[in-house]
């Protein structure tokens, strides 16, 4: 079966492709020194391994191809990031790895491996481009598993001039165009499926907290004592609230245990307008500020789109991720600076709305791989 077969074969070809790849690793491998760290090394590389990913990573490969047309055909421009900037983000949450610039006067600066592209993507708005978008290997120390690797590859994708509404339906054409590419028809992790050709159900985060959860959401943003009302409606659902847990503790470990596990069943789900302090980079609704033009795209219970209606007053940017910053220092004893640089660019850039989709986890749900190493070629470690 020619490669080209292999990327375009259904679920079902794909299972046997992998049988068929399988050999065993019959070679005599070298004696190899164990690492000093604990964490020993995959050897991704052998035979018999690269060969049960194989399939997956042209996949993968296909799936990247499909995308890039269906931007091309949307008038994006494709741009490529520098993976080096002075700020790696500013969420309280990511964490970043550092490195030293030093110029060939002796000239020291601290530097970081970006996790995502976006101020970068947000200064080309400032520049002039009105679409734009980006395969971006990105960097996230801290963050393995499953789903979680400690490299891997982020889309991003920005609209000036146009509603975050708009990146919804890019959300379901892109799931639509990554299914085809694999002549699949389901998208599959963990035991659940849901169907690409189907259009997302939309639910607000406070529907999801009532349906789910059994908090109203809405009127706990209202009046004081806010902290200590959702923990008491948290503990009254039955979710663990420690002394120390803060608002957004609380209500990440709310959506992580009862809404999260309900999303993306059947059919994609897209869940939208979050509270306003629990989206940085976004701008607040018109209609009600006290939430945030902000959504997230789940299939099969799996987080695959971050969207936000892009904030740009670089006054009220400051102040959130310096709050985020705070919040950093507080818990972790650490902080990343400000991209001052970010900032001068927002006074500039137009109203826009962008998102960034984990490529590598669309690839595991459109060709049901279990685990991110099996959609990546060269995984760290």
């Amino acid at each position: 079966m020619s490669e080209a077969n292999l990327v375009s074969a259904g679920a079902e070809a794909l299972a046997k492709q992998l049988a068929a790849f399988y050999r065993p690793f019959s070679a005599s491998p070298r004696s190899i020194a164990p690492l000093p760290q604990s964490r020993q090394p995959s050897s991704w590389w052998r035979p018999d391994k690269h060969g049960d990913r194989r399939p997956f990573l042209l996949a993968r490969g296909g799936i990247r191809a499909a995308l890039r047309t269906w931007f091309e055909a949307e008038g994006f421009v494709e741009v490529e990031t520098s993976a080096l900037q002075v700020s790696p983000g500013n969420e309280r949450n990511l964490f970043a790895f550092a490195t030293e610039l030093v110029d060939p006067d002796g000239t020291r600066q601290r530097l970081y491996l970006h996790t995502s592209p976006e101020f970068a993507c947000k200064k080309l708005l400032a520049a002039g481009e009105e679409r734009v978008f980006t395969f971006a290997q990105v960097f996230r120390n801290r963050e393995r598993g499953a789903l979680h690797h400690p490299a891997f590859t982020m889309l991003e994708w920005y609209r000036a001039h146009e509603p975050y509404e708009r990146l919804m339906e890019d959300c379901a054409q892109l799931l639509r165009a990554a299914a085809a590419a694999v002549g699949g028809d389901r998208l599959r992790h963990a035991g659940r499926s849901a169907d690409p050709l189907a259009q997302p159900e939309r639910i607000g985060v406070a529907e999801a907290f009532d349906r789910f959860a059994g908090i109203d959401l809405d009127a706990l943003q209202d009046g004081g004592g806010r902290r200590q009302r959702l923990a008491a409606a948290a503990s009254a659902a039955g979710i663990r609230v420690a002394d120390d847990d803060t608002w957004a503790d609380i209500f990440t470990r709310v959506l992580i245990e009862r809404i999260e596990p309900r999303l993306g069943e059947g059919c994609a789900t897209i869940l939208s307008d979050y509270p306003a302090d629990l989206a940085a980079l976004a701008r607040p609704k018109p209609s009600d500020p006290r939430w945030a033009e902000r959504f997230e795209l789940y299939a099969c219970g799996v987080e695959l789109v971050n969207a936000f209606g892009e904030l740009i007053d670089p006054c009220l940017q400051r102040q959130r991720l310096e709050a985020e910053m705070n919040e950093k220092e507080r818990i972790f004893g650490e902080r990343y600076p400000i991209d001052e640089d970010f900032l001068a660019a927002l006074a500039h850039m137009p109203p826009s709305s962008g998102a960034a989709l984990g490529f590598d986890r669309l690839v595991m749900l459109a060709t049901g791989a279990s685990r991110i190493e099996q959609v990546i070629w060269t995984p760290v470690g």
